[in-house]
């Protein structure tokens, strides 16, 4: 009997020990993506995402984590598991929530054309007629290509914005499409100002461009999700959303 104790005793404590080293594990894309999360000298992530995920970590007095992978395998890596929740500034849009889940929204961002310094601003079809549009595979501006620009415009994929924006600067490209946010950063780039201007937003359409931005959970996660949702609404209530968004933006970035 003794043995038998002490053997469950042992049991309850390694337990309890791996209970107490569990952690969520956030899964972001592998490179910069300014305001939202880049690295520094230290190989350290920072950025208004990375202070809203501690701030929802500390909220569910979780310990969390970062993996970082290529944008593309985001959502595979998140099905096999090598991390539990995508937080890389993903749209939740009906086609993705035919694979994963998401948790409540937590920004929103419209999308954007930027074009070479001298050409018109535009960014309806006719604009685009005739020219050539980088966009980044895998997103919600590759979709809405597909719907509105394919009859008048040739699409030109690249595995990173940095890429395509490379490829705009020299003139390979006649425009860059994608989240509004990060594209208007760039142009605020000693990099951006010489070589790029703002085309416009895009005419919205939430079933292409998603309803906002959330944190992809597998199927199924319902634990996870409920934690999460309700974190990340306890932070806004808070006031700590707005507080870490000042840093940042000078506009609401949760939106509607």
């Amino acid at each position: 009997m003794k043995l038998i104790s002490v053997l469950l005793a042992g049991a309850a404590l390694f337990a309890s020990a791996a209970t107490a080293s569990a952690e969520v594990r956030f899964g972001i894309m592998n490179e910069a993506y300014p305001p939202f999360f880049a690295k520094d000298a230290a190989g350290t992530w920072h950025g208004w995402e990375i202070e809203l995920m501690n701030a929802v970590c500390a909220e569910m007095k979780e310990s969390c984590s970062v993996v970082d992978v290529s944008w593309d395998g985001l959502i595979p890596a998140l099905q096999t598991k090598k991390f539990d929740v995508i937080w890389s500034s993903m749209g939740i849009t009906d086609e993705r929530l035919k694979t994963i889940d998401f948790t409540v929204k937590y920004y929103n961002t419209p999308s954007k054309l930027i074009a070479a310094k001298d050409a018109a601003p535009g960014a309806t079809p006719e604009a685009v007629d005739g020219k050539t549009i980088g966009i980044q595979v895998s997103t919600v501006q590759s979709d809405y290509y597909k719907k509105y620009f394919a009859d008048k415009a040739s699409e030109q994929t690249y595995q990173t914005l940095d890429e395509a924006f490379q490829d705009l600067a020299a003139g390979r490209i006649d425009y860059v499409f994608g989240d509004a946010i990060p594209l208007a950063e760039f142009l605020k780039s000693d990099f951006g100002k010489e070589c790029c201007s703002d085309a416009g937003n895009v005419a919205d359409d939430p079933a292409v461009l998603g309803s906002g931005i959330g944190g992809g959970l597998r199927k199924g996660d319902t634990e996870l999700k409920a934690k999460l949702d309700a974190a990340i609404t306890a932070v806004r209530a808070s006031g700590k959303y707005d507080e870490i968004s000042k840093k940042y933006f000078d506009f609401d970035i949760y939106g509607k």
